[in-house]
């Protein structure tokens, strides 16, 4: 038997059929346009990810074919969250463009409801921010009164990615999220893992347009074969990509901690059964539901553009011809030469929680180089996690022994070991840095029986490669520790 994971990512979806000894045995991958209509909004045509879904998953399961793997006995699907799609129960297109995470139209919406912060914050865990999914729907409610009115009548449908391709997955028969993505929403009542009358009166969400919440590992529907490839298998596996990576690594004991180097880069501590307080720097939500066992919980710091950073050298600047000449330009010299770049371009996440912020390149000389500022650039995405392992340190006193990371840039060896040298403790990163598909893959497989439990994932496992820390001046963390506090004056 094997698995069908289906990533379902900001920039692209990802496909991994995912063997029983829980190797990646064929991949398929289909990017989607991004679309930024104006400064600070960002938009994703729902009906582009479901194209992307279908050509990254004909490309895998061909490949699987070819191969000679095992047929696919089950599905897992993994997104990125807080993302909000609107879509016609009936026909399931969508009612309106996606808006994506990054946005941050709704920061009216959240300066209107400031007042109620503190008991937005109590029973969800998270800040008020236009970051997350309610703020975005409230945005709608006032902004697009002819949409909204098919979500008061019940003809429009409201969700996160995940939802959206499960309507379409199962042909419009499946209305469901899972409660690791349902705990980004704002809505959800993290304590009683349920999605809450009072939030969803209070930011004018009808709970009838809502999913309903299912488990992380339990078979919850099938895919319809008219709608998805021919494919009739159960759908057995969902959970927001941060969780899903976190399950990925095998982090299943209180304080494992992982990093997942996206678009945005996102730092997971699993707390158990335990809701950790984060004292506002970090984020207390839902890491995974199996079965019917209860939900289990995380303590996450949000940084939210480091892979974009990398993108920005590319297609804003055209420094580099690819995401990987970074790695080469920025080790072609031995520093940064005291550059410090904060890549604020979309506000700032954890610790800090600034969305006024916006990004800065300071300590700019005469004999600065693209090459200083690649360096620079991958330098500001280590920081940002620094402050935020600060933070888990720090305000969650939960010790920090090593950190595991996964996505894209941690493809990028300068990148861990620059991680390495200003955490002063060692990266570790996994053979397959697919560890968020894989998570996926895992908790459809431990609910469609490919997988008996967690040791046997664990085990499952490939080997990783360890970036030892060295030694490194504490002058550039204080450096940018200025640097942060000017762009947020900047910003205010």
């Amino acid at each position: 038997m094997s698995v069908l994971a289906v990533d379902a990512g900001t920039t692209g979806v990802t496909a991994l059929v995912v063997s029983e000894q829980g190797r990646v045995v064929a991949k398929g991958h289909q990017e989607f346009p991004q679309h930024f209509p104006a400064p600070g909004l960002v938009e994703h045509d729902p009906d582009e990810i479901w194209t992307a879904v279908l050509g990254a998953c004909s490309a895998a399961l061909g490949a699987a074919e070819q191969a000679g793997a095992t047929p696919v006995s089950c599905l897992g699907l993994t997104n990125q969250r807080e993302t909000v799609v609107l879509w016609d129960r009936v026909t399931m297109r969508p009612a309106t463009r996606a808006i994506v995470w990054q946005d941050r139209r709704s920061a009216g919406e959240c300066d209107r409801l400031r007042e109620h912060e503190p008991r937005i914050r109590a029973l969800t865990g998270l800040p008020l921010d236009p970051y997350f999914s309610a703020t975005k729907l409230s945005w709608l409610r006032a902004n697009a009164p002819g949409t909204w009115e098919g979500v008061r009548a019940g003809r429009v449908a409201a969700g996160t990615v995940d939802s959206y391709l499960l309507a379409r997955l199962t042909g419009g028969r499946l209305h469901a999220t899972d409660p690791s993505n349902a705990s980004r929403t704002l809505l959800f009542d993290l304590a009683a893992a349920r999605w809450s009358a009072e939030l969803t009166e209070l930011f004018g969400v009808p709970e009838s347009a809502l999913p309903e919440i299912v488990p992380s590992s339990a078979p919850v529907g099938r895919t319809a074969p008219e709608h998805f490839l021919g494919l009739d298998v159960p759908i057995c596996g969902i959970a927001g990509d941060q969780q899903a990576a976190l399950f990925g690594h095998a982090a299943f004991t209180p304080g494992d901690m992982k990093c997942t180097y996206g678009t945005g880069s996102f730092l997971l501590v699993n707390t158990g059964d335990r809701i950790a307080d984060g004292g506002g720097a970090l984020l207390s939500t839902v890491a995974w539901q199996l079965g019917d066992e209860p939900v289990r919980y995380a303590l996450e710091g949000s940084v939210f553009v480091t892979g974009a950073a990398v993108q920005w050298l590319r297609d804003g600047l055209g420094l580099i011809g690819d995401s990987a000449g970074s790695e080469r330009l920025a080790a072609s010299v031995a520093g940064s030469e005291g550059l410090v770049f904060v890549p604020a371009l979309t506000g700032i996440g954890s610790p800090h929680w600034d969305p006024a912020a916006r990004g800065a390149l300071l300590g700019i000389t005469r004999g600065t180089t693209a090459a200083h500022l690649a360096r620079a650039v991958l330098e500001g995405i280590a920081y940002q996690i620094r402050d935020v392992v600060e933070a888990v340190a720090g305000t969650a006193g939960i010790p920090v022994s090593r950190l595991a990371v996964d996505g894209g840039a941690s493809a990028n060896d300068l990148l861990c070991q620059i991680q390495a040298d200003l955490l002063g403790r060692p990266v570790a990163r996994p053979e397959t840095t697919e560890t968020t598909g894989l998570g996926a893959a895992f908790l459809a497989g431990l609910a469609g029986g490919v997988w008996s439990g967690p040791g046997e994932i664990a085990a499952a496992r490939g080997d990783v490669r360890v970036f030892s820390p060295r030694e490194v001046a504490e002058d550039g963390y204080r450096r940018w520790l200025d640097a942060v506090d000017a762009v947020r004056r900047f910003g205010s």
